[in-house]
């Protein structure tokens, strides 16, 4: 295996932590799933910070997989390590005779082992072969992207998945280049992007290969098609009480994660009936409003977290969502039936602010009977 390559410092630590405590701290065995294991630096964290917590870890890279069983070795009676994309997560819970978890984390994009190994072809600052891969085994490389799709699918590919404005243009070079010889160099891509893309935009926004870099990878790893299978997924494996944590490094990956977490948290029943009616209600609540974004401490001590956007949800008790809504709507008819006539006239000895089951007042109250 040879020595570790590449600086491993976890992104949003001790928040990701704080987050799945709750349902990973419970009493007797929890499971966890870090979906996107890489180095190890948050499953570490997890199985010391709880003793009885079963890890689960995932990930499509063969060299990350067995950096992270060494660093990892010390907990071997209580870790499965899986060489898997995300989506294969209810095969592998299913193999491995787990029907449910407790926790799941998915730190999203592209890893330090990967960025900070120059023979991977991540990097447009190095040169290198076009791979791009994550899982070295199997799929189309970078090379084969680049040097075999027509221009409308390349600059699709630019446009949608890297948000390249020049998208066309881009890949008009591109096809350039390869009809006078076959682009192998991560460097010489770079180059062609840079000149493609006009002085006064190459100012501003970071290197001008950064985002069609970003989409050639997307696309060779399938990662947001994997994605977009493997959060309700997940979602869908957790206990009562279980919860999910999802770290994203750009626009596409977060709206993902925000669509997958809308679609439970809202119900889905008519506003205006007094109950619940089962399998209608949200299913999770999330844990922020909004997605979260780093401190300054933490981009000064990791730069790789500076666009990190954090997102969490818990799953809910279908039972205890039902009852809260009931309560909600007997306390919200309690106090419309005080500005009816005759009802709820001051001196009758109801608290138009007590709330739902907090001792005063009856169940009935305000129900029209």
């Amino acid at each position: 295996m040879g020595e570790l390559r590449g600086t491993h410092v976890p992104v949003l630590l001790e928040r990701c932590l704080e987050l799945l405590a709750p349902a990973l701290g419970r009493t007797g065995r929890t499971v966890h799933v870090d979906a996107t294991l890489g180095l190890a630096g948050h499953a570490e964290a997890v199985l010391e910070a709880h003793p009885n917590t079963v890890l689960i870890g995932l990930d499509r890279d063969t060299e990350a997989l067995a950096h992270a069983r060494v660093r990892l070795a010390r907990f071997a009676d209580r870790i499965h390590l899986e060489h898997a994309v995300y989506d294969e997560l209810p095969e592998v819970l299913d193999r491995l005779g787990y029907p449910a978890i407790d926790g799941v984390l998915f730190d999203l994009g592209v890893s330090s082992l990967q960025l900070d190994a120059p023979d991977r072809g991540f990097a447009y600052a190095q040169d290198a072969p076009l791979d791009m891969r994550m899982d070295q085994t199997r799929g189309v490389t970078a090379e084969e992207v680049v040097n075999t799709y027509a221009h409308p699918d390349l600059a699709r590919v630019l446009r949608v998945y890297g948000e390249e404005k020049f998208a066309g243009r881009i890949a008009s070079a591109i096809i350039r280049e390869r009809e006078r010889a076959r682009i192998t160099s991560s460097a010489r891509l770079a180059e062609l992007v840079r000149e493609s893309i006009p002085a006064p935009a190459r100012r501003t926004g970071g290197h001008p290969a950064k985002r069609t870099f970003q989409a050639l990878r997307i696309e060779v790893n399938r990662e947001l098609a994997a994605l977009e299978t493997a959060l309700p997924a997940a979602l869908d494996k957790l206990t009562v009480g279980g919860r999910m944590v999802v770290l994203s490094y750009h626009s596409l990956e977060d709206r993902l994660t925000k669509q997958a977490l809308a679609d439970r948290v809202r119900s889905k029943g008519p506003v205006d009936l007094p109950v619940e009616l089962p399998g209608s209600g949200p299913t999770f609540r999330l844990l922020s409003r909004g997605a979260e974004l780093p401190g300054e401490a933490e981009v000064a001590a990791n730069p790789r977290a500076a666009s990190v956007r954090l997102r969490a949800a818990e799953r809910l008790d279908p039972e205890a969502t039902r009852q809260g809504r009931t309560d909600r709507e007997r306390y919200r008819r309690r106090v419309k039936a005080m500005h009816q006539p005759g009802t709820g006239s001051p001196g009758s000895g109801e608290d138009p602010g007590s709330a739902p089951g907090d001792g005063n007042g009856t169940d009935e109250e305000g129900e029209g009977t």
